[in-house]
């Protein structure tokens, strides 16, 4: 140090530090100190490569006392700012970028730098002018582009998201990290197609980026392409055995699969993984109830209903499966609907507002009905005489449909309508505001405990008068649905509450008014007439058989010699535990034919092998039994005291053939056993069972219609009578 000056020293050490050499650089900083302790820049600058080394603590100290020595410069601030964020003090790191773009407004590492900080404390829309400001001044690099990117996508400006992370690869187009970002944001946007090419140019860039993997793999289940979803999600795995993501994702994939065993062993991975990972709970138990898995279905709801975040859905499917337990006391599922109320009803009563609708009795009522199954589905072709058939003079209809894929029949419903609003991803709060800004007198929850239902937008009363209907005869037991709408051979010798009936249910002739939807299929002759044995068949979801149906069954197989039966069985476990039951019935595998799912044309076709189709129970069949009896196959049915348990004593009451109605196992294995031992009476039936239908209240849409109109009537004016006594 003696042959050069302290500024020559200083320059030699910059040098050393600009190359990279911060060692060489570093020692003569400390020499320079050693001689002059008070050099505000020496300080700065280790301080500088402190924070290179990532010695954070140490860098705020020499950085700190460079600027209280007087070196209060805009790259000082910044630095310190720097060190302060590689300690994870956000704050004062914001505070010191702060203070540096007050002496140099145009540095453009500070914004950019005050950028990260003001986006990892969540203030993304002051990260977002930061970033702007930063790429303004000239930090045009692929890392401003991304983070600027991340903070849109943060804010939810997705489009510029996506703008800002092709920006970024154009300027680094071997970012796996950036492609992986843009796939991300994407798939938020809707735009799966373009997102599944993202994600597969983040993993040819990056083939070991399990994420990458991941994120395609729940793509391509959006797109339907569950087999090539299976790969992806079988390769994120043997990447990161541990992604519990990835495996729960694996187990919705293989559940698309029709492969039911496989995805049960996914997700009890995932939940092996994280005990309350919520979806992987809850998916199970949808699992389990395909399965017919009753009891562990009920046991996987109750635990996802304690999960983390679980919402209203999961506590709905925990009630929609006590439904189909045999055995079930009507109280359980009582006090299983009250906690929903307590969890999801309750919370919301401030929220409530009064409702300002004109009291006129006579006047146009406006209907809205809310649900997601306004498409083919038994619900969508259940309604479609109904909407067909309203009185448009006296009735404006809107419909809230939460409907995610639309179909043919969602066009028809959409020209049946006054008003058709869409109202997939729309929040509770957003559409609880549309139907009041709408002036909705009546609204109609279509859904009930079904899935995609909106019940938590009924809890929070967006119109005075409340109805549930058609989803499943029933009470959603929701408080501020205060009326249902049901039927006199679904109510009368039932559990449902005797106050209940008094005060909310409107009764009408039938539940049901069928509509065949178009299918130009001919009903044929007997099949036990040519092949010379009874063929009995179920067609019913699988949830709805158990133990003591398939018992019951076994009796009936095993009294009618030679009989066979159809039935609707997932592969796998299922099938094995049916063969089992039944063979302790004395009922051998080769009577039993498995089916599985398949499109409504072939499932109605199902019905031309069919002699006698045989109910489940507790949960009956509903729409399947009405295909039935259209395809002239006769249903044999076991009335209980559920109200689900007693459609079939509806449909056969309304088609005078109550005498196929059952009301213990015992009358159900007769009536069943009888049936088939009466071939000419089969004939008839095969024959008449069509016309005796569109003969029947069953397919009277007008008078369907009507019913239900009168009650709304009815509702509207006991509503009106309430409020005026209310003053």
């Amino acid at each position: 140090m003696a042959t050069i000056t302290i500024s020559q020293a200083l320059e030699l050490a910059v040098q050393h530090h600009e190359a990279g050499r911060l060692a060489e650089a570093g020692t003569i900083y400390r020499q320079i100190l050693a001689v002059q302790p008070d050099h505000a820049e020496a300080h700065h600058l280790l301080g500088v490569i402190a924070h290179h080394e990532g010695r954070e603590e140490a860098a705020v100290e020499l950085i700190g006392r460079s600027i209280r020595l007087g070196w209060k410069t805009g790259a000082a601030f910044s630095n310190l700012g720097e060190a302060y964020r590689g300690m994870g003090r956000l704050e004062e790191a914001i505070t010191a970028y702060r203070d540096a773009l007050q002496l140099h407004p145009d540095h453009a590492a500070a914004h950019y730098n005050l950028g990260l900080a003001l986006h990892s404390q969540g203030q993304w829309g002051d990260a977002i002018t930061a970033f702007r400001r930063a790429i303004e001044l000239g930090a045009v690099h692929a890392d401003a582009q991304s983070n600027l990117g991340a903070s849109l996508a943060k804010q939810g400006q997705l489009a510029e998201a996506v703008a800002a992370y092709r920006g970024a690869l154009r300027l680094r187009p071997d970012a796996a990290e950036s492609y992986f970002n843009l796939g991300v944001v994407l798939t938020q946007r809707g735009e799966i197609e373009d997102a599944i090419a993202a994600y597969r140019s983040a993993i040819r860039l990056g083939p070991e980026f399990a994420e990458a993997q991941q994120n395609l793999g729940a793509a391509l289940i959006d797109q339907g392409q569950s087999e090539a979803a299976i790969v992806a999600l079988h390769r994120a795995l043997e990447l990161k055995p541990e992604y519990v993501e990835a495996q729960y994702n694996l187990g919705n994939a293989l559940r698309d699969q029709e492969r039911l065993d496989d995805a049960v062993e996914a997700f009890r991975r995932a939940i092996e993984l994280q005990p309350d990972y919520l979806g992987a709970q809850n998916n199970l138990g949808n699992i389990y109830k395909e399965l017919g898995r009753l009891e562990e279905a009920v046991a996987a709801f109750r635990r996802a209903s304690e999960c983390p975040g679980a919402d209203a859905a999961v506590q709905s499917n925990l009630i929609m499966a006590l439904n189909y337990l045999p055995g079930i006391d009507a109280q359980v599922i009582a006090e299983e609907q009250a906690r929903w109320n307590r969890r999801f009803g309750d919370t919301v009563g401030g929220f409530i507002l009064p409702h300002a609708n004109d009291r006129d009795l006579k006047r146009r009522l406006r209907v809205g009905y809310v649900s997601p199954d306004l498409r083919d589905h038994t619900l969508g072709r259940n309604l479609r005489p109904l909407f067909r058939a309203h009185d448009r003079e006296n009735f404006a209809i809107f419909c809230y449909a939460n409907v995610a894929h639309p179909d043919n029949i969602t066009a028809e419903f959409r020209g049946l309508v006054d008003q058709w609003r869409d109202t997939v991803g729309m929040s509770d709060e957003a559409l609880v505001e549309m139907i009041r800004r709408d002036g909705i007198d009546v609204l109609v929850d279509l859904a009930l405990h079904t899935a995609g239902n909106r019940l938590p937008v009924f809890a929070r009363e967006p119109a005075p008068v409340q109805v549930s209907f058609a989803g499943y005869p029933g009470s959603t037991g929701l408080e501020k649905i205060r009326c249902r709408i049901s039927d006199f051979n679904l109510e009368e010798g039932s559990m449902a509450d005797e106050d209940e009936r008094r005060k909310g249910v409107f009764l009408i002739r039938t539940f049901w008014c069928y509509d065949p939807c178009g299918l130009d299929l001919a009903t044929n002759d007997l099949p036990a007439g040519e092949r010379g044995f009874v063929t009995f068949g179920s067609l019913n979801h699988f949830a709805k058989v158990n133990d003591a149906v398939l018992r019951v069954w076994g009796r009936v197989l095993r009294a009618v010699a030679g009989s066979k039966l159809i039935l609707l069985c997932p592969e796998g476990s299922s099938r094995r535990g049916v063969v089992e039951r039944l063979g302790t019935e004395g009922v051998a595998v080769e009577r039993v034919e498995f089916i599985e799912r398949r499109s409504r044309k072939e499932y109605l076709e199902m019905y031309q092998r069919m002699d006698v189709m045989l109910d489940s129970f507790p949960y009956g069949g509903h729409t399947t039994s009405l295909d039935a009896l259209w395809m002239g196959v006769p249903v044999v049915t076991l009335a209980g005291r559920q109200i689900v348990s007693r459609a079939g004593l509806s449909q056969l009451s309304n088609l005078e053939l109550r005498e196929l109605v059952a009301f213990s196992e015992d009358e159900y294995v007769r009536i069943a056993t009888e049936l088939a031992g009466d071939l000419p009476r089969l004939g008839r039936l095969r024959a008449t069972l069509r016309t005796r239908m569109e003969k029947s209240l069953l397919m009277d849409g007008k008078l369907f219609a009507r019913g239900i109109e009168l009650s709304f009537r009815a509702m509207w004016r006991e509503w009106c009578r309430q409020a005026s006594d209310a003053g």
